[in-house]
């Protein structure tokens, strides 16, 4: 991976409320994918990092962001109105910023507090959503309750989930997805959990995996932004 140059930015939320943000554009990029971070770990996490890197090598852009309950360094994350305020104004910023076509979603928490965001009212310049391991139950709570927002979604979705995903049993994302209609596509990534580590014995390594997480992302972002 390349180490790319990342512009720091601030973006205006609400009233007195503003994160920071991280815009990576490599020259020439087809595409800015608006990123957010899951509830554990903010936006310079190694694997947001590596995501951004991985991004930009395949011509895609980035703009990662935090949410205010990060940038303040508190570990209890947003009620989900300020959460999906943050991830309208960070789309809003990337569209100014970037001037192309916008993916939006991210890890986890950020990846369903933008589909909850796009559920609630379109984003802006959003051709499609992309699910980092999207979290469609509490770990060891297997329900569905979690992923009903997604049919009130109009857009392409890429949902890229691990095989040992604790907050995904697959018995239910993959029926759930199925009927979300064509637009909506899954791929696994064996061994893998939910921070896309996968274990010694597998025979990978998670360099790997996130190799193959931005290869993903690059084709399907630039087959979505050409229709």
């Amino acid at each position: 991976m390349t180490r790319h140059h990342a512009d720091q930015v601030t973006i205006a939320v609400k009233d007195e409320v503003k994160v920071s943000g991280l815009m990576a554009a490599p020259p020439g990029a087809r595409a800015c994918y608006v990123m957010a971070h899951g509830a554990g770990a903010g936006m310079t996490h190694p694997f947001m990092e590596a995501m951004a890197g991985g991004l930009a090598d395949r011509g895609i852009a980035s703009l990662r962001y935090q949410f205010p309950f990060m940038e303040l360094g508190s570990r209890r994350p947003d009620a989900p109105a300020l959460a999906q305020a943050t991830v309208r104004a960070a789309v809003a910023k990337a569209g100014e910023l970037a001037g192309i076509a916008l993916i939006a979603g991210g890890k986890s928490f950020g990846g369903r507090m933008t589909s909850q965001a796009q559920a609630e009212a379109p984003l802006p310049g959003v051709r499609g959503l992309v699910f980092l391991g999207f979290p469609l139950h509490p770990a060891g709570k297997p329900s569905e309750q979690r992923g009903q927002h997604l049919f009130s979604i109009e857009l392409p979705m890429l949902f890229l989930q691990g095989s040992r995903d604790q907050l995904a049993d697959l018995s239910l994302l993959r029926p759930l997805v199925k009927r979300l209609g064509q637009s909506a596509v899954l791929q696994v990534f064996p061994e893998a959990d939910h921070s896309f580590h996968v274990p010694a014995r597998s025979g990978g390594n998670d360099a790997d995996i996130r190799d193959r997480i931005a290869d993903s992302i690059a084709a399907w972002a630039e087959d979505i932004c050409r229709s």
